[in-house]
């Protein structure tokens, strides 16, 4: 069996060829059955038990805050944190057209308005100086969105936010071990959501939670997680709450993943750095992502651009990856072009675009060989050849 990515070079393995290569895949090789199997042992499998509480303490004690409010998905996630903050309609947020379609999903669920800003062209993070200029009377929160696992740039959005009195809620879905100045994200913003889907970092299959110092915020995230229960009297219900909450049997595999956090976070960063070694003799007709002097990257994903130098078209290339049993994504559609928020596409995003018609996902997780690396940048050098 060929080795992980490590800093050594080593010679491709023929059968790599003609394996599969997923984009991206979870890495279940610490605690996760055993802790599984205590779940079914017990029989500790909806969400009371040890490991949702163990899996709250870890991710707030990593993220540098007192506060982690797990729920079942991260879409549910950023709905949970609208609401409690009181976003609704009438209201506007501003995000990024550059990001998954979650993010303004869950503004529109509290029947508020998205307000789309541009990303910066070599971070793809939404721009602090096009938030500025979408602030009005009516903005009540900023979502930053940490995408691929790049800081956003959040000194200046947290000034607008103070000038202004807005909410910042921290899309952080993709970006769990990035740092912003030294500061993991998550403890950075009024609050922070994640995801915890098969494809991330960190992973529970599904799931999702809510980071924050406010505790006041955090007791309503909570209440609003279970049905809008209150907390100091069992079955008595004085607000309309939702079902977020995250099973046990979930979170046990989120606790195993925590307790090797930084093994994951190595291994990617091990793999971003594979590509970089490998794919400098194509920079005539791609660009490799960077991270800015303030950023630490987590590294979700490795996003090369293509250039006006390559002779073949973004999905061609995809398409010549996958007949090569290489599987890759395209960076995010804007979602000024989607057909649900075309109407709240008023005015250019010109970088959004461009970085969505040219960006493309290689695969990017802990599984991937030196030989996985040396078929996947042999193929595509032989493609843009």
């Amino acid at each position: 069996m060929a080795s992980r990515v490590s800093h050594a070079s080593q010679p491709p393995d023929v059968a790599t060829e003609h394996r599969r290569i997923s984009v991206a895949q979870p890495i279940l090789d610490g605690r996760e059955l055993e802790y599984v199997m205590e779940c079914l042992h017990s029989t500790r499998i909806s969400s009371i038990g040890r490991f949702v509480d163990e899996f709250e303490r870890a991710l707030a004690d990593y993220c540098g805050v007192r506060h982690a409010v797990a729920t079942c998905n991260g879409t549910a996630a950023l709905h949970l944190s609208l609401v409690a903050l009181g976003i609704g309609p009438g209201d506007e947020v501003i995000v990024p057209t550059l990001t998954y379609v979650a993010t303004a999903n869950a503004v529109r669920y509290c029947n508020a308005t998205p307000v789309f800003v541009d990303c910066d062209p070599l971070t793809l993070n939404l721009d602090p100086t096009a938030v500025a200029a979408r602030i009005t009377s009516r903005t009540r929160a900023v979502i930053p969105v940490h995408l691929y696992g790049h800081p956003a740039d959040m000194a200046p959005i947290m000034k607008l936010a103070v000038q202004h009195g807005l909410a910042v809620i921290e899309d952080a879905a993709e970006a769990i071990g990035a740092r912003y100045r030294g500061q993991q994200v998550g403890g950075i913003g009024t609050c922070a959501t994640f995801s915890f889907y098969g494809n991330k970092i960190v992973t529970t299959g599904e799931g999702g939670a809510v980071t924050t110092n406010d505790d006041t915020l955090a007791k309503l995230l909570r209440t609003y997680r279970g049905q809008g229960m209150d907390p100091e009297r069992r079955y008595f219900f004085p607000i309309v709450g939702f079902n977020y909450r995250m099973p046990n049997i979930v979170a046990a595999i989120g606790v195993a993943q925590m307790e090797r956090i930084e093994q994951h976070l190595g291994l990617r960063k091990a793999v971003a750095a594979g590509y970089r070694k490998r794919l400098g003799a194509l920079a005539p007709r791609i660009v490799l992502p960077t991270a800015e002097d303030w950023a630490d990257h987590a590294w979700w994903m490795f996003t090369i651009m293509l250039t006006d130098r390559a002779t073949i078209g973004r999905d061609a290339v995809m398409r010549r990856l996958e007949d090569c049993s290489i599987e890759t994504r395209p960076v995010f559609y804007p979602l000024h072009t989607m057909p649900p928020y075309r109407e709240y596409g008023a005015g250019a995003f010109p970088n959004s675009e461009q970085c969505a018609a040219r960006g493309i996902n290689l695969p990017t997780h802990g599984g991937l060989t030196e030989a996985d690396l040396d078929y996947i940048c042999s193929v595509l050098g032989e493609i843009l050849a």
